[in-house]
């Protein structure tokens, strides 16, 4: 099953959170052919961690990117090779899974190299027109039987580092060219067999599947020379010899290895500088885990999302204009993210895109688990301001009740539970406050902004309101904001200062208010979606 991310907005707030796992649950259970995984783009707020507290659920992965990463391209099944595998066992490997490489692995499963058609055609045509050597490479007499398919008669007392030759001269002549150290294959010809173990050659093969008689065995057990009986003929035999030598000898040492998690273009760069063009994907403990060839990155799929709660390309996951959005549910205005192809995409103007959430659970005839409904509930009662949001619909008041309903609990009980618990922030850092809850904007191309929002009770933030404004100008100037706005409402009071870091004058034509020492007060203003973003963002547009 492929798996479709379900992510909130960056910088989550409950509601964003909550959204994304009630919908990926829902999904999930609708539907078999998808894996659907709850996401979130940054880190958690105060409010956010008591609620999935209260809810008991751990918070979702973090989601640093949909960009392809090179588990996402990878090929999972392929063959790979012991070091001490034959190549004769490689090659086979490499014909059955039609590929041109395969990687080679030590004892533990680590990839320790890599052995490709081309090597074994490059060593095998440079040695076309002399004997086989295996001087640089030494055969194995184990590996000789197992290629073979023979029978051991008589292990070899010295290594075979010599030369490969398969006699079809005479006798006399044999002394000439063939050393102590070689491999001689030899018919059924007792003359030349007692010939070869003579002159002290390390390996008699005979062909056939002939064994040779009882003198040329004692000859050979007394000058240490190995037997092996062959079922093949002499060409067959050589040729099949000549692939017994242990794949590590002839491969490509220092493969380019990468993580799974290392990014699909970046892998595409690697691959041109190594002349198989493919990278091995390996774990933490360098066993592999996948296979990445120049032709898996050619139009490879995307990774998959469904965004909640959001719409706005600068709010979005990183990578998410290479990605394909499946899905959007939201409950803001129509944004600035764009689809490759038709999506179901609904804009519907209630007071939390968890309320949506939970009208399709209701809608498809399905009942959200306890901890998610729990969720859901803090995620409506943290947008709606436990209701009294201006944003707040009869339809978010009929899934509240709803909630209530099944979970046996007092809603507006909660939610002043839930605020009270998380508006503390005495002991926070500026920097920390200012972008818990905070949302990037674009009025025009080229010019953004960044509204940021904390749910207080009273007025005590205010008193380190300079604090808050150094940190918000820094953050401005970081990520070169043409303003930076945070509004500190108190949920009591029902109202709200604007502390506005960068040009204030736009602000100021907004509300019709003049900014004292960078504080606009709102009253009875809660709202960011339907109160302040509108006005800021036309002012700037």
């Amino acid at each position: 099953m492929s798996t479709i991310y379900v992510v909130g907005h960056r910088n989550p707030d409950t509601d964003s959170i909550a959204s994304a796992m009630g919908y990926a649950e829902l999904k999930q259970r609708l539907s078999g052919d998808h894996e659907y995984t709850p996401a979130r783009l940054g880190e958690l707020n105060a409010q956010t961690s008591w609620a999935l507290g209260r809810a008991g659920l751990n918070a979702p992965p973090l989601l640093p990117h949909v960009k392809l990463r090179a588990s996402d391209v990878m090929q999972p099944d392929y063959p790979t090779a012991d070091h001490d595998s034959s190549l004769h066992e490689v090659g086979l490997r490499m014909a059955a899974s039609d590929l041109d490489l395969i990687p080679i692995v030590d004892g533990d499963g680590a990839v320790v190299g890599m052995v490709t058609a081309r090597d074994l055609a490059r060593r095998y045509i440079k040695e076309s027109g002399e004997p086989s050597s295996f001087d640089d490479r030494p055969v194995s007499v184990d590996l000789i039987v197992d290629v073979l398919g023979g029978e051991l008669l008589m292990r070899p007392e010295r290594r075979l580092t010599g030369r490969l030759w398969a006699v079809t001269v005479r006798t006399e002549t044999m002394g000439a060219t063939m050393g102590p150290h070689d491999i001689a294959v030899i018919g059924d010809r007792a003359d030349a067999q007692r010939r070869a173990v003579q002159i002290g050659a390390a390996l008699l093969v005979t062909t056939y599947g002939s064994r040779p008689d009882d003198e040329v065995l004692q000859l050979a057990a007394e000058s240490g020379t190995g037997v092996i009986a062959s079922p093949f003929d002499s060409y067959v035999t050589g040729r099949m010899l000549s692939l017994s030598v242990p794949v590590r000898e002839v491969m490509s040492t220092d493969p380019l290895t990468v993580e799974p998690d290392d990014l699909a273009s970046d892998v595409a760069d690697l691959i041109t500088d190594v002349h198989y063009s493919a990278a091995v994907v390996v774990d933490e403990r360098g066993v592999p885990s996948g296979l990445v060839t120049r032709s898996d990155l050619v139009n490879p799929e995307p990774r998959r999302v469904l965004l909640v709660d959001h719409a706005e390309l600068a709010q979005s996951v990183p990578g998410v204009e290479e990605a394909q959005i499946v899905e959007i549910l939201d409950h803001h205005h129509i944004g600035s993210v764009e689809t490759r192809l038709p999506v179901a995409a609904t804009f519907d103007p209630v007071g939390s895109t968890s309320t949506l959430v939970v009208e399709r659970f209701l809608s498809n005839g399905r009942e959200p688990r306890r901890s998610t409904a729990t969720m859901l509930l803090a995620g409506i009662l943290s947008d709606t301001l436990v209701l009294s949001s201006p944003t707040t619909t009869q339809r978010d008041h009929d899934v509240v009740g709803y909630l209530e309903e099944l979970l046996d609990l007092d809603a507006r009980e909660l939610g002043n539970e839930m605020f009270a618990a998380s508006s503390d922030v005495d002991d926070v850092p500026a920097a920390d406050i200012i972008r818990r809850d905070s949302k990037d904007y674009e009025p025009r191309p080229g010019r953004t902004v960044r509204i940021a929002q904390i749910e207080t009770v009273g007025h005590g933030l205010m008193s380190r309101r300079q604090e808050l404004l150094e940190a918000m100008e820094r953050a401005r100037a970081e990520a070169n904001h043409a303003l930076f706005a945070l509004m500190i409402t108190d949920i009591v009071a029902q109202g709200t200062d604007l502390l506005v870091a960068g040009d204030s004058r736009p602000v100021e034509r907004a509300f019709g208010i003049e900014a004292d020492d960078g504080a606009i007060p709102l009253p009875g203003v809660v709202s960011r979606k339907k109160q302040v973003a509108p006005k800021l963002l036309a002012s700037l547009a």
